[in-house]
């Protein structure tokens, strides 16, 4: 039976644990995914050839496997990673190099009249990216962000196997000491999309904040004309024509 000790010695605590994995790890892959998304747009050839190797050889790794490296290899070069930051490292650089093309992606499709604007008003670079590009392409960024912080929390279930006691971990624990297996895995798939939901609402709200601010109507489901903030149409490409630049 799942005693009431269990939960309160390792099951609460690996939710909790869960928790700052993924908090962690969103933190080190958001650092990742803007810098690496920013240098792919460098003007120089270097920077955009360092950040496109970096982008292509984390897209292609296996995270688990990068995981076992920074646990298992880096001690052999004098160099120890607590589990836990083995787990979050690995991660993090793993999805931060997803979510840089989610930046580079987003920043392109920003208007080029807008970004000629900038240059007109006799901006620097870092001006037209703060004043110009940044709003107006954080309101796409949010969806794809809520979907890889979503796979990110998921993907935290792999610290466990480099012994972080997470709530997988917890839950492997009391399989093998009940031999209950369906209500277990079933209590950790229910964790799991609670979690999900909760990051969801929030980034929800985070997407209806980011449109608000640059004067587009937060879009509602169902109908024909549910999204009126569309590119080229409706109070967004007002904002964008009249007001992008401030």
């Amino acid at each position: 039976m799942m005693s009431s000790e269990f939960f309160t010695i390792w099951f609460l605590p690996g939710v909790w644990i869960t928790v700052q994995v993924t908090l962690y790890a969103a933190v080190l892959g958001a650092a990742v995914s803007f810098g690496i998304g920013l240098a792919r747009d460098s003007r120089l050839w270097i920077v955009r050839f360092a950040a496109g190797a970096y982008f292509e050889v984390f897209r292609g790794m296996s995270a688990l496997v990068l995981m076992f490296w920074m646990f298992f290899a880096l001690p052999l070069f004098g160099w120890q990673l607590e589990p836990m930051w083995a787990g979050v490292s690995a991660l993090g650089l793993t999805y931060g190099a997803y979510g840089s093309e989610i930046v580079r992606g987003s920043l392109a499709a920003v208007p080029t009249a807008q970004k000629e604007a900038g240059v007109a008003l006799d901006f620097t670079r870092w001006q037209r990216l703060r004043l110009i590009e940044l709003p107006q392409a954080w309101p796409d960024m949010v969806p794809p962000f809520n979907n890889l912080l979503i796979e990110l929390l998921k993907g935290t279930a792999l610290v466990s196997v480099i012994t972080v006691a997470d709530m997988t971990f917890a839950g492997n624990l009391l399989r093998l000491g009940t031999n209950q297996t369906t209500p277990i895995y079933t209590l950790l798939l229910a964790l799991y999309f609670v979690l999900a939901f909760v990051i969801t609402r929030g980034m929800r709200m985070l997407e209806r904040r980011a449109k608000a601010g640059i004067g587009e109507r937060p879009e509602k489901s169902g109908g024909i004309g549910a999204k009126t903030g569309a590119r080229g149409d409706g109070p967004r490409a007002g904002s964008r024509s009249a007001g992008g630049v401030r």
